[in-house]
């Protein structure tokens, strides 16, 4: 089975990337890290030859009730035109009010009304863009009491009415799982297998807080155990798809995330065949 796994491109690693050429699936950008015309910018550029790009936007604030901030757009994509990507995804998050960017992905109550203002966010980015674009389960601390649908309901929905795709990330889905007291599994159930695009891993911490463990989504370690099974689960269930290796503090080396994404790789090729001979 051809390598499914690609790598997040952090500025630390750009420079040996582009010299090296190492292996990989592909690159992921952040999206607002390359807005603007820089040396940066054109050393993506020039990786378009050897490797293919996922553009992974943190800023578009998709569950903001303003609307999407046009001038932002615009830019995004200018950048998605620039670099046409294989790849376009953002998170089911807010993190804009009244014209100030907040420097978090903040989550939204799953109710009716939220629905109408992804699904229109959505429909707005894919317009604009002329192309899919995936939307990513987020990493959760608290749930909303007045929510009427689940997250896979409400993640469902928005596929179904904007013809989005879904990006399943692994760790997000444990973290929340753990934090919530849910079962990932019977989560897993309500997802429609065929929007799924794209699947992230990541690592996390565990604080204690009062004597409860607190999952935290920082992306700043190895995969864990729980995660990796968990994603073998996924994969069995819905079978092989492009998977990104995320780690965005305390940056390893190169050989780190290239190790873990040859981790991702043999995962997919092992539960890939079982998912292939249950199909």
């Amino acid at each position: 089975m051809a390598p499914v796994a690609g790598i997040g491109l952090r500025a630390p690693h750009l420079a040996a990337i582009g010299r090296d050429r190492p292996t990989t699936a592909f690159l992921e950008i952040h999206a607002e890290n390359y807005l603007a015309p820089s040396p940066a910018l054109e050393a993506v550029e020039r990786l378009r030859d050897d490797y293919a790009l996922s553009v992974h936007a943190v800023g578009l604030s998709l569950g903001s009730a303003d609307g999407l901030d046009e001038a932002h757009l615009a830019r995004v994509a200018s950048l998605i035109d620039r670099l046409q990507p294989a790849h376009v995804s953002d998170h089911l998050a807010w993190s804009v009010s009244d014209g100030r960017y907040l420097d978090d992905l903040l989550p939204l109550p799953y109710t009716e009304e939220a629905l109408g203002i992804v699904t229109g966010n959505v429909s707005r980015l894919q317009e604009r863009l002329g192309r899919q674009v995936s939307l990513e389960n987020p990493s959760s601390y608290l749930a909303f009491t007045h929510s009427t649908l689940s997250e896979p309901e409400f993640l469902s929905e928005v596929a179904r009415r904007s013809g989005c795709g879904l990006l399943l990330d692994a760790n997000n889905l444990y973290v929340t799982a753990c934090n919530l007291r849910l079962d990932p599994k019977a989560w897993l159930d309500g997802l429609p297998m065929e929007a799924i695009t794209e699947y992230h891993l990541a690592g996390h911490t565990v604080n204690d807080a009062d004597g409860a463990p607190i999952l935290i989504d920082d992306h700043a370690s190895r995969v864990g155990g729980p995660v990796w099974s968990l994603f073998g689960e996924i994969v069995a269930r819905l079978g092989p798809r492009p998977t990104l290796i995320e780690w965005d503090a305390d940056i390893p080396a190169l050989e780190v995330l290239l190790d873990e994404a040859a981790c991702a790789d043999r995962v997919v090729a092992e539960q890939g065949r079982g998912h292939a001979r249950a199909a």
